[in-house]
């Protein structure tokens, strides 16, 4: 019964397999660069024998950004810092380093990067390129907090940008999709480290969307998880303090916190939660019963601890996504019609939807680009049939202008993503004159951006 995380990655037949399970890819060869000048060689040796390029992150994604028959590259081996200013806050890191491994670094400095998504598996590089988000109006997505790139193009030059080199580079290249070359360090500003107080409460779905809009005005990062086919919502708000956790009285009350944590990450939301998924695959009716006793389970918590803990959380069971971003404004409406759009399938649906919010940034890839932004993900078990729910969903948000993650599942293409992005042709333009053969290219990227015109 393996609904828990899967056995990922690199295989010893030579395969790659990204977490979802859903993308393989056979390469000729598997790169493993220790630093940029290995990257610049590998670029040349693959220009002179014409071959294309892709790079592997965490391999979280669900689409196939990564998959190529050619030359697959991951930056595992270039995982360190290479710079910290404390005063400033600008810290550059190698761009394989993965977020996990980052946050505490960062925390030992006093510092911490001021929003992360709900998942810390990803490398920074891949983070940023597909517009990883997080939560909080106030607040913005990983890559708007880039100030600072090294990229080898597709000719193997290396390109240094910030925001007075090549700043024009800079402002397109944060969320680059893997097309516009090599990310070898990426500079990121920092905050000073906070800690999150974090309210987490169940509520009546009705109630709570009609306070969700006071909720997302006057609390610094919010969501909610709602279980389709009930009443019930988790509501989740993180507050922005100094006050410093409470320690425990004694060892019987640490040694009860530790159970506690164990029993909600692991036990519920993990093993229970994949144990109700899979016997809801062998008898779907049972689903509306088993959602019902989800959320008040893992619900009801109130505590303060590192920001990098409470924003980003242990995902094990395995499953498909859908993400689209649409405008604050459309958020609620969308998100009633999906409500909608459940009660009309053929077989329940037994993952949350969640709903989050964002600032927006000046991106031309980014999906808050020019727009503060509801954020609404639906999910099914591994394994599941997903293309009719998450055809009928995006349909939906299509009716708002809608702009899929886009590392997640989606229907989309080049001709209808370029409707959604006013600065579509601006990046084009630069993906055009950093990668003039293709090099960076796979039939996913032709999908949707198009054909590189050059």
């Amino acid at each position: 019964m393996n609904f828990l995380w899967p056995n990922t990655g690199f295989q010893n037949d030579g395969t790659w397999t990204n977490w979802a399970g859903n993308q393989t890819a056979n390469p000729m060869r598997i790169e493993r660069p220790r630093n940029e000048t290995e990257i610049v060689n590998l670029v040349q040796a693959a220009a002179k024998e014409d071959r294309r390029i892709r790079v592997v992150g965490a391999g979280h994604s669900f689409t196939g950004l990564a998959v190529t028959d050619e030359v697959l590259v991951t930056l595992d081996d270039m995982s360190s810092v290479v710079s910290l200013n404390r005063d400033s806050g600008k810290v550059t890191v190698e761009s394989g380093i993965r977020l996990f491994n980052l946050n505490p670094l960062l925390d030992a400095a006093g510092l911490a990067m001021p929003n992360l998504g709900d998942i810390a598996y990803q490398s920074v590089a891949g983070a940023i390129s597909t517009s990883t988000h997080g939560t909080g109006l106030k607040f913005q997505s990983i890559a708007a907090g880039v100030t600072g790139l090294r990229i080898v193009t597709g000719d193997g030059s290396v390109i240094e940008c910030d925001e007075e080199k090549n700043s024009e580079i800079l402002h397109v290249a944060r969320v680059g999709l893997g097309a516009l070359g090599i990310i070898t360090e990426v500079t990121l500003q920092c905050v000073p480290a906070f800690n999150l107080h974090a309210v987490e409460e169940v509520l009546q779905i009705d109630d709570l969307l009609k306070n969700f809009d006071d909720h997302i005005d006057n609390t610094d990062h919010t969501e909610f998880f709602w279980m389709p086919h009930t009443t019930n919502a988790l509501l989740k708000r993180n507050t922005r303090t100094n006050e410093e956790p409470s320690p425990p009285k004694d060892l019987k009350q640490a040694l009860r916190r530790k159970w506690k944590r164990f029993k909600n990450d692991e036990l519920l939301q993990n093993f229970g939660f994949g144990a109700m998924n899979y016997l809801g695959r062998i008898k779907p009716s049972l689903i509306p019963k088993m959602n019902s006793l989800v959320v008040p389970d893992v619900g009801a918590a109130n505590y303060i601890t590192t920001s990098y803990e409470v924003f980003a959380s242990q995902r094990r069971v395995r499953f498909y996504e859908m993400e689209y971003a649409i405008p604050r404004k459309n958020g609620i409406e969308a998100f009633r019609q999906v409500q909608a759009l459940i009660e009309t399938l053929d077989h329940p649906i037994s993952f949350p939807i969640e709903v989050r919010v964002l600032g927006a940034d000046d991106i031309p890839l980014s999906t808050a680009s020019g727009q503060e932004t509801m954020y609404i993900a639906v999910h099914v078990f591994y394994g599941t049939s997903y293309e009719k729910y998450f055809r009928g969903v995006e349909s939906i948000m299509n009716n708002f202008q809608g702009r899929p993650h886009w590392g997640k599942l989606h229907f989309q293409n080049a001709e209808t993503l370029s409707k959604k992005y006013p600065e579509w042709d601006l990046f084009q333009k630069t993906r055009s004159h950093l990668d003039r053969t293709g090099r960076f290219t796979n039939s996913e990227l032709e999908h949707v951006l198009g054909k590189l015109e050059v």
